[in-house]
Order: C-alpha cells, then structure tokens, then sequence
C-alpha cells in the first residue's frame, strides 16, 4: 500500500510539473532573426505554392506564417529600424533611407538583452548583407568644406540627400553626417559586421558563429540582401528576383540544418521577415507595405505589423516588455492587437509635406 501511495503521489506531481511547464513555458535559450530584405510578401507566397521554397516551408510547419503589413515608409533604414527597436520614427528619429539619426541609447533588441542578461552571460551578433541603409555602425561626424566649391552643397538646405545636412557654424561650413541609425546598438553586441554583400558570405559568416557561440545563449540577426537588390536591378517579376528568394531559402535551410546538428533546435527559435517588400512587376519599393513573418514559434498567432517583431523577441526570452520606456509601440506577436491599422507610406513626421 505504501508503495501505491508514493506513485500516485509522483504521479501528481509529475502532472503538476508538466501543467506548469505547460502555462509556464522555458524561455529559449537562442533566437535567430532572419532577414529576406525587400521580400514581397505576394512572391513569396507563389513560390512557396511552388515548392521553391521548402526550407521556409519546413520552418512554418513546426511554427507558422502570419502577414506583417507595414505602417511608414517601405525602405531599409526605416524598416530595420523598426524590428530592431519595436518603435515608430517618431521615437527613433529613423523617417526614411534620407532621414535619419542614430537610435537612442538602449532601444535595440541588442541592447535589452545585453542589458537584461549581462554581456559576460549572452552573445548578441549582426551579419548583414548590405553596406549602407541596414548595418552602416558609423557615428555622428563633420566636416568643414569650402562655400566656393562648385562640386559642394554650400547652403543650408542644399541637401544631397543621405542625411547629409550643410550647416554654418561661428562662420565655417560644415557638411554633417548624423550618424546611423545602427551605431548605438552595435556598439554593445559582441559582433557587428556589415557589407558582406553575397548570400554565401553572409550564411558561412553565420554558421561559423554558431560554430564559435554554440554553448552560450544568444540573440543573432542574419540579413541577406540579394531579394532587394535583384528586385532593383531586374525588377520584382523577373527570374533573378525569384532566384534571390530561392538563395534566401536556402541559405536559411542551411541555418536551420546547422541547429539542429549542434543539438540546439530545441532551444532556438527562428523568425525570418522583411523591412520591405516591391512594387509589383517594378523596380522600385515606393509603396511595398505588404511582408511576412515565418517562424518556429507556435505562440505566434495573429498578423501584425514591422514593431511587432522586437517586443516579440523580447517577450520570448522572458522580458517584460511593459515596464519598457519609452513604452514600446509594437505588441507582441503572441498577444491581441486592437489597434487600427493604416499602411502609411509617406514621411511620419509633424506637417511633413506642408
């Protein structure tokens, strides 16, 4: 009898610790944001109703695909800027490619976990693929330049675009450089490399990490930019948009093979998404605002918009997310979302345009 009484008792506890890991689940260990820059979301879906795409295919299966539709402007500083922080422009001083400002101190994704966690007990790295509107880690800076020089902007106003302003200080001419958007953030992750330009540059780069960080939790973002800048070379319908999409794919199966040999598939989710999508059959973006998000994460239930990703992330390896200042704009993919929703493509900030 006693024997009888101490297995019902191991059995209820048994249930009371799966019920608990049930409502209260582990946070990851590891979270890899992908990045397919310039994805529409509408080529996407034919390709992967076309097969071409089955990496991509085997990641929603074990998660799901949800629709992430856009509010500002469809281009990369704007759009990163915003899944890395969860913040509108207003806050970040991120407008557009051409408007911009570094982020403010301690509002990227890589500075909460560094902060949250300690930077001795977690790794935070960036491999990017573009040089310019997503990674440039540049700083603020200035020069002064000669108001005679014909090849030279010399007014204020006389803006080249870029964030490059022209100002006049105790009677010198400066051009200034805001800095990006990107400096702050890379400042504090353990790497930050950007410009790698090729797909294959950006996934060997990628693998070799999870070589060397495989026994430390980690946050990575993984940004391949072939889709976007295939889509302005040959345009959103042509064979090499397509072929860039395929590349991504597979470059992300490759990542995903990678967890799984290391043992970590079980500790890592994977969220892949885009900071834009294509005007359709063109070569340009002006109004894009329709992307996707794909995902391991079977919380992940509802549609939603780019500053929804960072709070997700966040609240994923066990953040609170509400006791954040400023208080985050977006909400967590996991959570309900009464917000209106209005795609606005066009310069957020106050009487623009006016």
């Amino acid at each position: 009898m006693r024997t009888k009484a101490w297995y019902v008792v191991l059995l209820v506890v048994l249930h009371g610790l799966v019920a608990h890991a049930l409502v209260h689940p582990t946070p990851p260990v590891n979270v890899i944001l992908v990045g397919w820059d310039g994805a529409q979301r509408g080529h996407v879906m034919e390709a992967l109703g076309q097969g071409e795409l089955p990496n991509l295919q085997r990641l929603i299966a074990k998660g799901n695909l949800i629709r992430i539709n856009i509010e500002g402007v469809t281009d990369t500083k704007a759009g990163w800027s915003q899944i890395l922080t969860g913040y509108y422009p207003e806050v970040t001083g991120v407008y557009s490619n051409s408007e911009f400002q570094p982020v403010p101190v301690g509002m990227s994704i890589f500075e909460r976990l560094e902060a949250h966690f300690g930077p001795k007990r977690f790794v935070t790295a960036a491999v990017i693929g573009k040089k310019y509107h997503c990674g440039d880690d540049r700083a603020p800076f200035k020069i002064p330049i000669d108001p005679n020089d014909p090849n030279e902007p010399n007014q204020p106003g006389d803006d080249k675009g870029g964030g490059v302003r022209i100002v006049v200080e105790d009677g010198v001419t400066y051009k200034v450089f805001p800095g990006a958007p990107y400096y702050h953030m890379s400042q504090v992750a353990d790497v930050w490399e950007y410009g790698l330009i090729l797909d294959s540059m950006v996934g060997t780069r990628a693998l070799a990490l999870l070589d060397t960080y495989r026994y430390q939790p980690f946050f990575f973002f993984v940004h391949f930019a072939s889709v976007d800048s295939n889509g302005h070379l040959h345009g959103e319908n042509s064979q090499q948009y397509n072929d860039a999409l395929i590349s991504n794919d597979q470059w992300t199966g490759r990542i995903m093979d990678k967890i799984e040999r290391l043992g970590l598939a079980n500790k890592t989710l994977i969220y892949v998404t885009a900071d834009h999508g294509f005007d359709e059959n063109r070569q340009s973006h002006s109004f894009a605002p329709y992307v996707f998000l794909a995902t391991n994460d079977m919380k992940i239930w509802r549609d939603g918009r780019r500053q929804d990703v960072a709070p997700t992330i966040l609240e994923a390896f066990g953040l609170n997310t509400a006791m954040m200042e400023p208080p985050l704009n977006g909400i967590s993919l996991t959570k309900p979302d009464n917000r209106p929703f209005v795609p606005i493509t066009k310069d957020r900030r106050p009487n623009a345009g006016q």
